[in-house]
């Protein structure tokens, strides 16, 4: 059994991604008041599905030996976008966080976070499972 096998990568890359959501959410939220602050957002959903790549329909074909995996991604590159929210409605001192909004999205990542932990024991159980059967 692979120790460092894709599922495992992909939760860890996950966790690290909600914990940096959650960050985001947090500043947002701590910035409320101050003028002109601009709410931000992170998106790694894509980077993460292009590393998992579960089809294989998202990297070049690698088919020989001189040829350069350009496309692969890989969890060790992962970079994830943040950027500020084109969507936040902007009050009169040009702030655009929504309280109520970032609230709503903190519980969300906080279920999405819980859950990845949730698998990640899951996972790490199965591995023990699997390591003290081999014995």
């Amino acid at each position: 059994m692979d120790v460092n096998d894709k599922t495992l990568q992909a939760l860890t890359a996950a966790t690290k991604f909600r914990e940096m959501r959650q960050e985001i959410i947090s500043s947002n939220v701590a910035n409320k008041d101050v003028p002109g602050y601009k709410s931000k957002r992170i998106d790694f959903e894509k980077a993460l599905a292009r590393a998992l790549d579960v089809d294989g329909n998202l990297t070049m074909k690698v088919e020989d030996g001189k040829h350069f995996n350009v496309g692969g991604g890989g969890f060790n590159n992962l970079q994830p976008e943040v950027y500020d929210d084109p969507n936040g409605v902007v009050s009169e001192d040009g702030n655009t966080v929504d309280v109520q909004e970032e609230m709503a999205m903190m519980a969300e990542n906080k279920i999405m976070y819980d859950a990845l932990v949730q698998l990640m024991n899951k996972k790490l159980g199965l591995m023990k499972y699997v390591i003290g059967a081999e014995r």
